[in-house]
């Protein structure tokens, strides 16, 4: 089989599946090492552990690939969130973001700017939603510091022009990317960020607890790890010079750690992160996006307001459809009779394809829209 014959092959959930954005079944290739490192673990044979304590080693490798950030400058995070815990609660001046970004960035904001009062947000008026260089060149002060955003937003499944952010904001500016809802299928230059975070649990499909921050020497500098562990000190061995001491945060990306990391976690995302790279982003986000195109047309066939972009350079793997009140559960129940797994949310429904969908689940869609549109004719 070809590379991306063999990364199809690694989905294995039941047809009708359409809700990678909110949680991506785990695939061939994470269950394999899930059931690996449960053996090594489990009998725990001499000599059998040392592969499994340097994990850290090869998930940081492979995150490395994925996003042109150096090993040393990534640093495991058992999710989205605590990365941007770290990344907030470490920030000194005023930062600009939207405030109908994912609560994972406005809470460490608000909660950051709320406690340690050096942090100052001004929240964004976007375009219905969207950020979008424009917006933010029209808002920046000469108080902002950082520019805060989701790679693709998790209510109208926009994808965000990163290259064109940096631009506007200049290099003299920290730009924090949440990657959450487009790593793993947006070929996004992840370079031109000073910050990304992200977990591995949505569209990578290696479960929860695994992600990473990743960080560029800038930010490094600039960053405070108000949270750094023993394990975020410079030593190699936290204990080698005894217990007594406490000492400095490390200054590098490693500081941005409170203890040791899952490494089966670790072990998890890196098999994922490997799987990808042998078949390549592009080819996946090309996947992605055939799929997404023909739930678009499904949803226009039938009569379903598509609210999210239809332009392929402003979307990843999601449709959100925007429903009137009196069709958001018909259609709701449709889905769900027709064993559709979707998210319904705040008046609209949201569909998540991934590379992996097969024709079996958009003809169980297409029933779905049938049923729907015949209960709400009559």
């Amino acid at each position: 089989m070809s590379s991306i014959d063999d990364y199809l092959a690694g989905f294995g959930e039941e047809p009708g599946y359409l809700d990678y954005g909110r949680i991506g079944p785990l695939s061939e290739a994470v269950r394999s090492e899930m059931m690996l490192q449960a053996e090594v673990l489990g009998r725990a044979r001499h000599g059998s552990l040392e592969p499994l304590l340097d994990a850290g080693a090869r998930f940081h490798e492979a995150v490395s690939v994925m996003t042109g950030f150096p090993a040393a400058n990534i640093v495991t995070q058992p999710n989205t969130s605590t990365g941007l815990m770290h990344v907030m609660f470490g920030l000194t001046g005023g930062i600009l973001l939207s405030p109908h970004e994912f609560p994972s960035l406005t809470f460490a904001v608000q909660r950051a700017a709320e406690n340690m009062h050096v942090l100052e947000p001004t929240w964004l008026e976007t375009d219905g939603g969207r950020v979008t260089p424009a917006r933010i060149r029209e808002q920046l002060t000469d108080q902002t510091v950082a520019v805060a955003v989701s790679l693709v937003d998790s209510r109208t499944g926009y994808l965000s022009d990163i290259e064109g952010i940096r631009q506007v904001i200049g290099d003299d500016r920290l730009l924090i990317v949440d990657a959450i809802q487009g790593f793993g299928v947006v070929d996004a230059p992840y370079e031109v960020a000073d910050v990304v975070t992200t977990g591995g649990q949505k569209w990578m499909r290696a479960g929860w607890g695994t992600g990473f921050l990743a960080l560029s020497d800038r930010a490094i500098h600039e960053l405070v790890p108000v949270f750094s562990g023993w394990t975020g000190i410079e030593e190699d061995d936290p204990t080698a010079g005894g217990w007594d001491a406490v000492s400095e945060p490390a200054s590098a990306a490693r500081a941005f750690q409170t203890t040791n990391a899952d490494k089966v976690a670790e072990s998890r995302f890196a098999a994922a992160l490997e799987d990808l790279a042998a078949v390549g982003v592009p080819q996946v986000s090309a996947l992605v996006a055939e799929r997404t195109a023909q739930v678009i047309d499904l949803a226009d066939e039938f009569g379903v307001a598509v609210a999210s972009s239809r332009a392929e350079h402003e979307r990843a793997g999601m449709v959100v459809l925007d429903l009137e009140d009196d069709q958001l559960n018909p259609l709701t129940a449709s889905l769900h009779n027709h064993g559709l797994t979707a998210t319904a949310r705040q008046g609209s429904v949201r569909i998540s394809c991934h590379a992996g969908t097969t024709d079996e689940t958009l003809t169980m869609l297409r029933d779905a829209f049938v049923s729907f549109g015949t209960a709400v004719t009559y």
